[in-house]
């Protein structure tokens, strides 16, 4: 036994660390992507939870983020068309079927003056594809010129993207503004609005205006989680057995030669 613990271990304990050293990145990267699933179903197990809470009403008073997120909203008011936001590389929130590409688009923040209360509630009306030649000629979007009655889910911003160097755009620039990422408090303070602390995602409704908001649910990645997790432990597997076939081998030739 001792001489089995010299030949794997002794003699070989450059070979020992790095075998370890694997091992444990490997299992601890494999436990991160476990926990990320888990974090994830538990997400998706409270936003559905709070989904069957009572619909709140958006112009019935003052709510504040920690009242309303996560819950179903509705909405009456009149869109501010000129002052929308268009959120660029936003993938198609369900790939068409049979596609494994992301689509690339955006999603069209618009403000929303509530009926009967001095406040703006910004909406996330929707994604739309990209045209693919022209990056700034925006997708056909109808917009209702009259007063409107909206459902959808309370969350604290659209989701945020990867951005350099991002600055506010001047006012009436008479172009339609394109931004990678949305903040709800800068827009507030550039126009001087009084605005509810969230933002409304709208749910898919038979309103027929070119976006499309069939919204992935939380869980979306969950599989790949887990095979990520397989792939990490299965490289802590290969890492250990690797090292214990070599060391075998290696005192198998040493029993061999007398040594």
């Amino acid at each position: 036994m001792n001489k089995l613990f010299t030949a794997l271990i002794a003699k070989r304990i450059v070979a020992t660390v790095s075998a370890l050293l694997v091992v444990a990145i490997a299992c601890a990267a494999g436990i991160w992507q476990l926990n990320r699933a888990d974090s994830k179903i538990a997400l998706a197990t409270n936003l559905l939870a709070r989904q069957q809470l009572p619909i709140l009403s958006a112009n019935a008073g003052p709510l504040t983020l920690e009242e309303a997120s996560e819950r179903r909203m509705i909405a009456s008011g009149q869109y501010i068309p000129q002052a929308a936001i268009w959120l660029d590389n936003r993938p198609r929130p369900i790939p068409r079927a049979g596609s494994n590409t992301s689509q690339s688009g955006f999603y069209l923040m618009m403000p929303l003056q509530l009926a009967g209360r001095d406040e703006i509630l910004w909406v996330n009306r929707g994604w739309a594809p990209r045209n693919n030649e022209d990056r700034e000629l925006l997708p056909p979007v109808k917009t209702p010129g009259k007063a409107v009655t909206i459902e959808g889910i309370v969350f604290a911003h659209p989701g945020k993207v990867y951005a350099l160097g991002e600055g506010k755009a001047p006012l009436d620039t008479g172009k339609p503004r394109i931004e990678q990422n949305f903040d709800l408090l800068a827009e507030g303070r550039l126009r001087g609005w009084v605005q509810s602390p969230f933002i409304l995602r709208e749910v898919d409704t038979a309103n027929d205006d070119g976006l499309l908001r069939e919204w992935a649910p939380l869980t979306t990645g969950v599989d790949r989680h887990y095979a990520y997790a397989f792939q990490w432990f299965a490289l802590a597997v290969c890492g250990f057995l690797f090292w214990l076939i070599t060391g075998l081998r290696q005192y198998r030739r040493q029993d061999m030669n007398g040594d």
